[in-house]
């Protein structure tokens, strides 16, 4: 059953190491198919090692109908997020480093776009949850009440919650917010006072409109909407 999906979240699974968003088995991957099954990643077990027997696909209260594995740790909180939210039709979770790092910046309740790429993928600045432990239902909730009309979320001292309309839009939220987070680190460690440059509301908003006309089969970008804003 969906062996072309299964496929796809290895895939995506097997990027998230190259991309050294996540370590040895950490983190998870989830897909809504337009039926309204849930294909969760299981628990404990190295991306470049699954096949698609291990994916586990459950209904929406988490009742496996197919797969042997025990499902990622959690699965309550991706649950609650496809419950809560019915536009959304992927979850990833990781424990990328740089992006974690910025959580641990007292005072810090959002993550502002700095470079143009975060503002294109993510939707906008990136809010920074409380904490909450791995497993908890509580990394859902917060995920559903902070990510709004965004595709990410920063999970103060453990991970990132990104999500999408489908696997590559919460793939694509993951990556580049890593970049961003490495950009951002780097020019607070080589200023002296620790502040960075920062882009206006206006400049965040022209970035996020003009990454609808991104990819293949969208219309050229408005000459209008790429005008210099100061």
């Amino acid at each position: 059953m969906f062996s072309e999906m299964k496929k796809e979240i290895i895939e995506a699974g097997i990027l998230l190491d190259r991309y050294e968003l996540v370590s040895l088995t950490c983190g998870n991957l989830s897909v809504r198919m337009p039926t309204g099954e849930i294909l969760v990643t299981p628990s404990g077990m190295m991306y470049e090692k699954m096949v698609e027997d291990d994916m586990i696909v459950m209904d929406i209260d988490g009742n496996v109908i197919e797969g042997t594995r025990k499902p990622s740790s959690d699965t309550p909180a991706i649950l609650h997020i496809f419950r809560e939210r019915p536009d959304i039709n992927a979850v990833i979770h990781t424990h990328q480093p740089y992006a974690t790092a910025v959580s641990l910046i007292p005072g810090l309740t959002e993550f502002r776009v700095c470079i143009t790429a975060l503002a294109n993928a993510a939707g906008g600045n990136v809010p920074i949850t409380p904490y909450s432990a791995a497993g908890s239902i509580d990394m859902g909730i917060d995920t559903v009440k902070y990510v709004g009309n965004g595709h990410a979320v920063i999970l103060s001292q453990h991970g990132v919650m990104t999500v999408g309309k489908d696997l590559n839009q919460a793939l694509y939220a993951a990556v580049y917010l890593e970049e961003a987070a490495k950009c951002y680190l780097a020019a607070r460690a080589a200023c002296v006072n620790g502040e960075i440059k920062q882009m206006s509301n206006a400049q965040i908003q022209q970035l996020v409109d003009v990454f609808q006309y991104y990819g293949q089969g969208t219309a050229k970008i408005p000459e209008d909407l790429v005008k210099r804003i100061d």
